[in-house]
């Protein structure tokens, strides 16, 4: 069997990889073990370009925001289904001196692009706390993660271009005209493995700094908000019945995929701060996040093995980055178009060396 590429693992940042090649004209397999955890999996799937308790941007939103938007409704609109949901965020204020600031900061036109002029802060009330108000936040959203995923891979089952198996990396052969394994040859194997990533033994010296997070999915009866509500922890309205996710956590350490009481406790500890509607708990779910101590994606080709490449560190933002990076690493690979400097891996080339 031959291709072009190999794409292991088929989390958020394979799928988009892959379907990004494919919408290019390369042929493309993908290898994917199913039955490992993986963060996508259960992932809230949102993008916001305003974040943070000081309301930062997201780094390069300007041009992330747009060239996420148009590739999900036109990967959604040749797989069908319905997995991007356009939406605002509705921050409702702590205080007075929290809308000032907030307000303040919307004086920059950076951040004015992305916030409703007038916020209908009585639509809120029946069912959140907003005695100050709120900020409403635009070109905002969410992605059905685990519909997308569905999708990608029921695409490619159909075509035979997938691999349903974990990767063993010692049936990796690497040739001077690209690289085995077992039967296939390809010209390049490019993974995308996640949390996984720290098992490779071509790519465990790059720096990840991984983030357990975990989220409830909940029910609340007549609970009609279609915004995601967020502060300090967030309300997704995942379908009309009533079903959401609230979210989420974040630890370094306990690094693992056990949910905790201790994480059930501090998601509803932050959200009964806002939230009037009552609600049951259906479920409690938990995944590592592939982040990076610089906060930056790891897109590039290995230092030494030409053939090797990695698209990972994706972290909290996996949804807003990937279109965007995935789209920058395929030129890359066709003509050699240089990938942003903040992510290509060449910026840690150095511990790779010193490693050896």
């Amino acid at each position: 069997m031959t291709a072009d590429y190999l794409i292991v693992g088929q989390g958020i940042a394979g799928s988009i990889l892959a379907w990004t090649l494919t919408q290019r004209g390369h042929h493309v397999l993908i290898l994917n073990d199913p039955t490992l955890p993986a963060a996508s999996k259960v992932s809230g799937g949102i993008f916001n370009p305003l974040t943070g308790k000081k309301l930062s941007r997201t780094w390069k939103a300007d041009d992330l925001f747009p060239f996420a938007h148009a590739f999900y409704a036109d990967m959604q609109e040749q797989l069908g289904g319905d997995f991007l949901h356009d939406c605002d965020v509705y921050r409702p204020y702590r205080s007075i001196e929290e809308q000032n600031s907030y307000l303040a900061q919307t004086a920059d036109p950076n951040i004015a692009k992305y916030v409703i002029d007038h916020t209908d802060d009585a639509k809120f009330s029946p069912f959140i706390e907003n005695p100050y108000g709120g900020l409403q936040i635009t070109q905002s959203g969410w992605v059905d993660c685990v519909q997308m995923l569905q999708k990608i891979e029921a695409y490619f089952v159909d075509k035979n271009q997938y691999l349903f198996e974990r990767i063993d990396y010692k049936k990796i052969d690497i040739q001077e005209d690209g690289v085995g394994y077992g039967k296939c040859k390809v010209k390049k194997i490019l993974f995308c493995e996640g949390y996984e990533a720290r098992q490779n033994p071509f790519f465990n010296w790059l720096p990840f700094n991984p983030v357990k997070g975990q989220s409830l999915i909940a029910f609340m009866e007549d609970y009609s908000v279609p915004e995601i509500i967020n502060q300090g922890a967030f309300v997704l309205p995942i379908d009309e019945k009533g079903t959401c996710r609230l979210g989420a956590t974040y630890t370094w350490h306990d690094i693992n995929w056990e949910t905790t009481a201790d994480g059930r406790e501090y998601l509803e500890g932050k959200i009964k701060t806002f939230l009037k509607a009552p609600y049951t708990i259906l479920e409690q779910q938990v995944g590592i996040r592939p982040s990076t101590k610089d906060r930056r994606p790891f897109v590039g080709i290995h230092p030494e093995y030409s053939a090797l490449g990695i698209f990972n560190g994706l972290g909290t933002k996996g949804v807003s980055l990937a279109p965007y990076f995935a789209n920058q690493f395929v030129k890359f690979l066709e003509t050699g178009e240089e990938i942003d400097s903040e992510a290509n891996i060449e910026r840690i080339f150095s511990l790779y060396f010193r490693s050896k």
